[in-house]
């Protein structure tokens, strides 16, 4: 674990009153988050409280920190090796308390400028995580058939939608039954930032979509709902985390390394391209804000690389050398 400098541990931890929640710039940045978001943001700072050898985060004077401190801990993360995307990350959890201590006038304008400045730490690495060959989407469909009850349905549309659509697992739970038109096989999806788009939907997770509607039934309401050990469905909306849970279920039942949420989606992007999309589309698609971040999941392979540089032809041809003739 990094660590930081002795003079930032004492400024940030030990002595002084415990600020209550809604002074405490961390606890009033977090609640402004989605339910997503704060456990994306929360484990980031969680970790710069273990930096601080604090097991807690109401045991970081948050309100106390300043530039310096932001410096220290971005400087410690690069330190460690972590990836710049982790890094940069932790950064904006920080800038976001600090915006939050501004408001809540424990920091001055200026001093909110200042850690502003820390600099996000640039560069890119490959993403972890892996595209799913065919074999074992099929595998995972066939245990989803082999289950004759209404989760094996619901989970084929799913699945279906994670690797057909490219969906965050959290645009995934937030879908509404209203949201999905059967007819045009349209789809529209809430994605980061409070922005929507529309996706359209191939045969193959539309006919399990259609199946899945069947079971569900036309009650309004969160389009994939939690079912209840009896095959009893719950019309409430699923979580995230249920998500994640079903995807190892079925791996297991289909003997096939488990696969995130996310592997899905990068499938989806690196099959598209693959298969010739234009990639202005992919990103639509994807709900990238960024065409940058599209071309980063791209996980063909070597073969591909191969393939382009085959496209260019060099006017050269090989002469009838030897060892000694070279010389």
């Amino acid at each position: 674990m990094a660590k930081l400098p002795a003079k930032a541990t004492t400024a940030l931890v030990g002595g002084g009153r415990q600020l209550p929640a809604d002074e405490n710039p961390c606890a009033v940045y977090l609640s402004s988050l989605s339910e997503n978001g704060q456990r994306a943001m929360q484990g980031r700072l969680r970790g710069v409280a273990e930096m601080l050898g604090c097991e807690d985060l109401r045991q970081v004077a948050w309100h106390k920190m300043r530039y310096q401190h932001v410096q220290a801990v971005v400087a410690a993360l690069r330190r460690s090796g972590q990836a710049p995307a982790t890094v940069n990350l932790s950064l904006a959890a920080l800038r976001g308390v600090a915006k939050a201590a501004m408001n809540l006038g424990h920091m001055t304008a200026e001093e909110y400028q200042r850690v502003m400045n820390v600099p996000l730490m640039r560069g890119e690495r490959v993403p972890s995580g892996r595209a799913l060959p065919p074999g074992e989407i099929a595998a995972l469909m066939d245990a989803c058939a082999k289950d004759e009850g209404p989760a094996g349905v619901r989970d084929a549309a799913i699945i279906g939608l994670l690797f057909a659509g490219g969906l965050r697992r959290a645009e995934l739970v937030t879908l509404d039954l209203a949201d999905y038109d059967g007819e045009t096989r349209k789809l529209l999806v809430r994605g980061k930032g409070n922005k929507q788009r529309e996706i359209f939907v191939n045969d193959g997770a539309a006919d399990a979509l259609a199946d899945w509607v069947i079971v569900r039934g036309d009650e309004d309401g969160p389009l994939f709902v939690p079912i209840n050990k009896g095959g009893a469905l719950q019309y409430r909306r699923m979580s995230t985390q249920a998500v994640y849970n079903m995807l190892h279920k079925r791996a297991d039942e289909a003997k096939v390394k488990p696969p995130t949420p996310h592997d899905f989606r990068r499938t989806f992007v690196s099959e598209l391209l693959d298969r010739g999309a234009d990639i202005a589309v992919v990103q639509r698609l994807a709900g990238h804000a960024n065409i940058q971040t599209t071309a980063r999941y791209d996980r063909r392979g070597d073969e591909v690389l191969k393939k382009a540089v085959g496209l260019l032809h060099l006017p050269y041809q090989r002469r009838e050398l030897t060892a000694e003739g070279a010389g």
